[in-house]
């Protein structure tokens, strides 16, 4: 069952750990007109990840913001903790978000 609550940091990184036993990197993509939730292949737990751990936890508050304020975070949560696919090197899971009416032409300017 899905939940009408805000998606919070903690939530999304249980979420991730939980699927795939890694904190994986998260970001939005824009393309053709539609906006795509990815899932990286790199992880905070690796070695050569770019960011600390700090830097990590902001860029994901800032994303579970945008998410929250796109009014998707129900679809980010039910697809997280359903999805049979996981990350691999050079490509990253897509979940192409179904945003609200008028949302997507507020976050795609």
């Amino acid at each position: 069952m899905t939940s009408p609550e805000p998606l919070r940091r903690e939530e999304l990184l249980e979420l991730l750990r939980s699927r795939w036993q890694a904190s994986y990197d998260l970001q939005l993509v824009q393309r053709r007109g539609r906006l795509y939730l990815h899932v990286m292949w790199g992880y905070l737990e690796q070695q050569s990840f770019p960011l600390t751990r700090e830097a990590y936890e902001a860029h994901l508050e800032e994303l579970v913001g945008s998410l929250n304020g796109l009014g998707v975070a129900s679809q980010v949560r039910q697809w997280l903790r359903t999805t049979n696919d996981r990350p691999r090197l050079g490509k990253a899971l897509s979940l192409p978000l179904e945003l609200p009416a008028g949302r997507a032409s507020e976050f795609m300017l």
